[in-house]
């Protein structure tokens, strides 16, 4: 089954997350080869791509679950395009003097957007168990005994 939603989500993490290693290479070949070398801005660096490596997997991971459940639907990709824009601004801000909006919003946005699509899929979860009746009343399935 084709996942348009988490095929172009998959993407762009893939891309956001090749821009923040190629952003600690020029501190690499200033000959900071492990760690961050004392240099704020290395650490900086290196915080923003762990960051993004810390949530990325878990939306996708419930983008795509969502989608095999549901379908692509508007709202996913809303969803999915504002946690791409959150985690591109995240690290801009991590650049710049604390506090700022940068920084603040694509962390904010990101916490959103997770707990949106967790609570989506618990919803998806929890209506699996349930089937509707011509009355709109919802059922328990029960497994046939015997």
């Amino acid at each position: 089954m084709l996942l348009p939603v988490t095929l172009v989500l998959a993407a762009a993490c893939g891309l956001i997350n090749l821009w923040l290693g190629i952003r600690l290479v020029r501190g690499r070949m200033q000959g900071v080869m492990i760690g961050d070398g004392g240099k704020p801005e290395m650490l900086a660096g290196m915080r923003a791509h762990a960051n993004f490596v810390e949530y990325a997997p878990f939306v996708l991971i419930l983008t795509a679950l969502i989608e095999l459940a549901r379908g692509p639907s508007l709202w996913l990709w809303v969803l999915t395009a504002l946690f791409v824009l959150a985690r591109v601004a995240h690290p801009i801000g991590m650049t710049r003097a604390a506090p700022n909006g940068f920084r603040a919003g694509g962390a904010m946005v990101t916490w959103i957007v997770t707990a949106i699509l967790a609570g989506w899929a618990l919803a998806i979860a929890y209506q699996a168990n349930t089937v509707p009746t011509p009355h709109g009343n919802a059922i328990e399935m029960v497994a046939p005994r015997g």
